[in-house]
């Protein structure tokens, strides 16, 4: 394996769960450093007495350090050697008053934080980056906004090789929804509301990290403060590992000029 670092760039807590725990569990099993850098605090998620982020009575100053201590323990469990916080404001969903605050990240200074970002990436020699797709997988600003300034960030890095988006083809996902709604599963919205216009030819790796769907279903665990997530959690091991299991990534962007080897390997003809 070369010798260089995973950087994940995620826009809240509990996304490094959801979206990348295969690969990095599978990549810190063969001694590659993994990074995440979270952008936002979320604290407009589910707070201590079960109320969602635009709820006028929510908590946000409880839910920002509850998920700051959820985050810290799931990312070690899925091989995180660094974990790193931007600090922005988690914006909520679109429509959401919390969209026009000035600190929130889908308001930042795209230029400045990319720059961050790509410090971040030559000091961690990190080759190969991932984010999320420009819909930012299934609408949310803060996802479509990690996107915009990673995208900006590996052009602006001088170690950066590769861009790889977390991607769930059609086919899979229609597959996975049509299951889970027939056992009466509740769906959070990041599932439901996908964008399932992934033709499979737009993948370029199929990560196998099917052996990982029980540490995988732990870390979501680990973000209990989360319920929205609560039916994955006890979701039985062959529907989760439908999901879960296999992970896609589409190549969003590259600097690389060896041929194209990561069917398998996020990594592979890097040297």
């Amino acid at each position: 394996m070369v010798s260089s670092t995973l950087l994940c760039v995620h826009a809240h807590p509990d996304d490094e769960a959801l979206f990348t725990a295969g690969i990095t569990s599978h990549y810190a099993e063969r001694g590659v450093r993994n990074v995440l850098v979270t952008c936002t605090l979320g604290q407009l998620g589910i707070d201590d007495q079960g109320r969602a982020g635009a709820d006028p009575g929510h908590d946000s100053l409880v839910t920002r350090a509850t998920r700051a201590g959820e985050l810290q323990r799931a990312g070690v469990l899925v091989g995180f050697a660094r974990q790193l916080s931007l600090g922005f404001m988690d914006s909520g969903m679109i429509g959401w008053s919390a969209n026009e605050d000035p600190d929130a990240f889908m308001n930042v200074d795209v230029e400045a934080t990319a720059r961050v970002i790509a410090d971040i990436i030559d000091q961690e020699n990190a080759a190969v980056v991932v984010t999320y797709d420009e819909n930012g997988f299934y609408g949310h600003p803060d996802h479509v906004m990690a996107n915009v300034v990673t995208r900006r960030a590996v052009e602006l890095s001088t170690r950066a090789q590769r861009l790889f988006y977390p991607v769930v083809p059609r086919g899979v996902l229609s597959t996975f929804v049509t299951q889970a709604r027939e056992r009466g599963v509740f769906l959070p919205a990041w599932v439901e509301n996908a964008v399932a216009d992934i033709p499979d030819d737009a993948v370029a790796s199929v990560m196998d990290v099917s052996r990982f769907a029980a540490r995988k279903q732990e870390a979501i665990a680990t973000h209990a403060s989360q319920t929205d997530n609560a039916d994955l959690v006890t979701m039985d091991p062959e529907l989760f590992t439908l999901l879960f299991g296999t992970e896609y990534y589409q190549l969003g962007w590259r600097r690389d000029t060896s041929s194209l080897a990561c069917a398998e390997d996020l990594f592979g003809g890097l040297r």
